[in-house]
């Protein structure tokens, strides 16, 4: 999977090269403007995937720590990470995008957990960027990433979260 994408990647940078060496050489080089992750937002987006079914645990997990699977996706809490027990439920709608929605909205914890979610059943054509976990609107709009780590031979991405809300996978 890692050698299709470093393919790919290769690929583009000659398509590239090739695009600005036949380029007439009096043309002004357009300027880019906004930062480099400004400009990368604009070409990122969720990842399209076929849907999984819908699945739904609520869990007790206190200051101990403890883990909820829900789908093919894991949620881990560290032991110290919650002060009192939390009934903590994790969903994943049918949907074409795989995502994750954590209730109670808003829960706080102490330092990071960690969400690590599947993209086996996503379709990675055209794919260049690592895959991420991004902190989404009830709408599906990515307001922020997850420090994330992509593991292509195990088709999944960790990240830390310290908040409840909605989550999926990016690109």
């Amino acid at each position: 999977m890692k050698s299709v994408r470093l393919l790919r990647a290769a690929l583009l940078g000659a398509v590239a090269l090739v695009a600005v060496s036949c380029a007439d050489p009096t043309t002004p080089v357009p300027h880019l403007s906004g930062d480099l992750f400004g400009d990368l937002r604009q070409i990122t987006g969720l990842l399209q995937c076929t849907p999984l079914p819908y699945d739904s645990v609520t869990e007790i997990i206190g200051p101990e720590g403890g883990t909820i699977q829900v789908g093919p996706h894991t949620f881990t809490v560290p032991a110290g990470a919650l002060d009192t027990a939390v009934a903590i439920t994790a969903v994943t709608p049918s949907d074409t995008v795989n995502q994750i929605q954590f209730q109670p909205e808003g829960l706080v914890f102490n330092g990071f957990t960690t969400v690590r979610m599947s993209y086996a059943n996503c379709n990675l054509m055209g794919s260049f960027l690592p895959l991420r976990i991004a902190y989404t609107s009830s709408d599906g709009v990515i307001l922020d990433y997850l420090p994330s780590l992509d593991n292509d031979f195990t088709q999944t991405v960790r990240g830390k979260l310290q908040h409840f809300s909605e989550y999926a996978i990016a690109w």
